[in-house]
């Protein structure tokens, strides 16, 4: 049978070649940066990572995670409920709902476990769940593993979310979630009309932060600080592995009767293994930093402004934005590799994003900004899209 199931994979794989979406791993051999080196021996400029705040190699927190291991040693060997947590975890758990003003935190080995872990053991086939058409895979999957009817509303339309909650009224229980920063767009979901509706039509509230914790709101709260909402929705999920340090790890942190089911009957969380000592420490040490200083936040929000201003000015189309995701549209799926490429060849290091990743036509680069990012980086990336983007005919 194989032999079968190979010739079919291949030709598969040499029509993705031949339309030149191939997607090849490009290998870093540096720390994470805002300069780092690949394997061609090239350095250059990364403006696609999720390393938001900088710190996923900032020396406070490569110490902590030092520490850790000769305090705490490497892994735990075992789930949260056997022999898998210790006093650290629970202190972690704790920082984050003091972040984000909820009353408690489970912690996962991954932010797409926590969305894949929340839904099917809150809700039934006598709920709804109503989602927004945007929300990230890890939600969607998540969703498809819960029995509960399923409604989606277009992208951050307030209208047609009103509509769908109408119609789900006849359901025991209503969860709307959604996005709090659209990975792809970088737009962020309006989460004061979305709880106004959700107290409306009798509907709780979940948010992935993702993409927005530590990166908007004055002091990188995420969406809930932004629309002055906080302590207002009963679930938010996000990871450790963004803006938080970017190394590994998910929560879900809001209504503590709800992280205590959980507890009970979330399978990502009793059956994989906890989170090593090292990640949980250097994650706690994190926290305090960001209690400390809002100095990271402030660079990040001006080094966006900056960004983005100067790729306007330049004649680029870009997606509105108010995080530190700038999606600049190229529309075809070839041209977003070939323009990626050769901004690799300029020393800046992008990727270009295409279908099933984004819609049909939607092809584009995802610039992610840092506060790791000097002016004189922004400057150097600004003049290579520039270069490119004529010699392309984008601008």
């Amino acid at each position: 049978m194989y032999t079968k199931f190979q010739s079919f994979l291949k030709e598969e794989l040499s029509q993705i070649k031949e339309a030149g979406l191939f997607k090849n791993e490009r290998i870093i051999t540096s720390p994470q940066g805002a300069e780092i080196s690949v394997s061609t021996g090239q350095e250059v400029l990364n403006f696609c990572a999720n390393n938001y705040l900088g710190l996923s190699n900032n020396p406070i927190l490569v110490q902590a995670a030092k520490d850790a291991l000769d305090e705490r040693g490497y892994g735990m060997s075992s789930v949260r409920f056997i022999c898998g947590t210790q006093d650290i975890h629970k202190e972690l758990e704790q920082k984050i709902a003091e972040f984000f003003g909820t009353e408690d935190t489970i912690l996962y080995a991954a932010a797409f476990d926590a969305n894949g872990g929340v839904f099917e053991p809150l809700l039934t086939d006598e709920d709804a769940i109503i989602s927004d058409s945007l929300n990230h895979a890890s939600i969607i999957d998540g969703v498809r593993l819960c029995k509960a009817a399923r409604y989606r509303f277009e992208n951050a339309n307030m209208e047609d979310l009103e509509a769908q909650l109408k119609v789900a009224q006849k359901h025991r229980f209503r969860l709307v979630v959604t996005d709090g920063v659209f990975s792809m767009d970088g737009n962020v979901a309006p989460m004061d009309k979305i709880v106004e509706l959700a107290n409306k039509y009798d509907a709780m509230v979940m948010i992935d932060e993702c993409h927005s914790a530590g990166v908007v709101g004055e002091t990188g709260r995420g969406v809930t600080e932004l629309f002055d909402i906080r302590g207002q929705v009963e679930i938010i999920t996000g990871t450790l592995g963004k803006a938080f340090g970017g190394a590994v790890g998910g929560f879900t942190t809001g209504k503590k009767e709800i992280i205590d089911m959980l507890r009970q009957r979330s399978r990502p969380y009793l059956f994989s293994n906890s989170l090593p000592p090292m990640v949980v420490s250097t994650g706690i040490k994190m926290f305090d930093m960001m209690n400390e200083t809002n100095e990271l936040q402030d660079k990040l929000h001006s080094n966006t402004d900056y960004f983005l201003g100067k790729m306007l000015a330049a004649g680029f189309d870009i997606k509105p934005t108010k995080s530190a995701i700038v999606a600049v549209m190229l529309y075809d799926a070839k041209l977003s590799q070939d323009f990626a490429a050769k901004l690799l060849e300029e020393g800046v290091y992008v990727i270009g994003f295409y279908f099933p990743v984004v819609a049909k036509g939607q092809a584009r680069i995802r610039v992610q900004l840092s506060a790791a990012h000097e002016v004189e980086h922004l400057d150097k990336a600004v003049e290579a899209f520039v270069k490119v983007g004529k010699e392309l005919k984008v601008i």
